[in-house]
């Protein structure tokens, strides 16, 4: 099969290759994905350079999320599942071959089916960016009438973010740095956007909640915001933490003692079977409902996977950034 692949950490132009690998054979409780798409996501890019962790095996096919049919399974999976149009999660954690490449084999529990009325392109967002925000909008309690401030409301995560905060009926304010994020961010069903490069966010949202402050935060980089929590957070306000620019940081710990402020920190490959199967059924019926948006950037050629990276990691994209593999039939 056709695979992007590397076997050393790197600058993507320095180890990124595409070549014939062997294709993989489903084991019991196993298929095997024909793929059409594969997402890029940041945790992508900075495994492949080496910034959050060294490679741990000879050779890695990178990416975790993707899209495509099951093409063939294991013992123990039910035939019947051949030709299902699925979305894969997890594809490369704790795994040497991930879904940049035609193939996967993954667990059966993986492969999650994909409703007819969604694409391929979506369906490689699903993994990382819409479990990523499911999780944290139910992790910081976020119902009806509450307040809550997504960080980042037209990138990846925080554009799913804001739409299942809306789905429980709660005021969704975000932020953003351009008036091109601006229109994202309300397209996705946000109530209130500040631009960060062109006003104060503690004094706008001040103003937004007359002073109250907001219930919760969904924080995509807890080192670079810390510094703002003072100003947006009420009283017992929850914090929910998936990422940060740097590995240690700065809080503002008196205010948050003072004020009983919860942060809960959470990796999204590491949901519990319980967590995991509560986002794919409520996330799987709102697709098939068509009540989801998804916000595709850029795609990109699997030829092309060099510059699918740097596009990551230019931190430019508005958005997923989804890597076609093959073209369904």
């Amino acid at each position: 099969m056709r695979a992007a692949y590397y076997e050393r950490n790197g600058p993507a132009r320095d180890v990124l290759r595409l070549g014939e690998v062997e294709t993989p054979q489903p084991a019991r409780n196993e298929v095997r994905v024909r793929l059409h798409t594969s997402g890029v996501n940041p945790s992508d890019v900075k495994n492949r350079a080496g910034l959050t962790r060294k490679i741990a095996f000879a050779r890695v096919i990178p990416h975790s999320d993707g899209a495509g049919e099951i093409e063939s399974v294991g013992d123990g999976v039910p035939a019947s599942r051949v030709g299902e149009r699925v979305w894969v999660w997890n594809g490369q954690w704790r795994r040497p071959f991930g879904t940049a490449a035609e193939f996967i084999v993954l667990p059966a529990e993986h492969a999650v089916p994909l409703p007819a009325n969604v694409g391929m392109d979506a369906g490689a967002c699903l993994g990382i960016p819409a479990y990523t925000a499911y999780h944290a909008v139910a992790l910081a309690g976020v119902k009806e009438g509450s307040s809550v401030l997504v960080a980042g409301g037209a990138g990846a995560v925080g554009h799913y973010a804001i739409q299942f905060a809306k789905k429980r009926k709660a005021t969704v304010i975000t932020t953003v740095s351009s008036p091109e994020k601006a229109t994202i961010a309300r397209q996705a069903g946000a109530d209130h956007v500040i631009d960060y490069r062109r006003e104060s966010v503690g004094a706008r949202l001040k103003a937004i909640t007359a002073n109250r402050g907001v219930a919760a935060v969904i924080e995509l980089d807890l080192a670079a915001n810390a510094k703002l929590l003072p100003d947006v957070l009420a009283p017992k306000a929850v914090v929910a933490i998936y990422g940060s620019s740097a590995p240690e940081l700065m809080i503002p710990f008196q205010f948050l003692l003072q004020n009983s402020i919860e942060l809960r920190f959470f990796i999204v490959y590491e949901l519990s079977k319980d967590e995991r199967e509560r986002a794919t059924r409520d996330i799987t019926e709102m697709l098939g409902r068509g009540e989801l948006v998804h916000n595709v950037a850029q795609t990109f050629a699997l030829g092309d996977i060099v510059a699918a990276h740097e596009a990551v990691e230019s931190g430019k994209a508005m958005g997923n950034i989804v890597v076609r593999v093959t073209q369904p039939a």
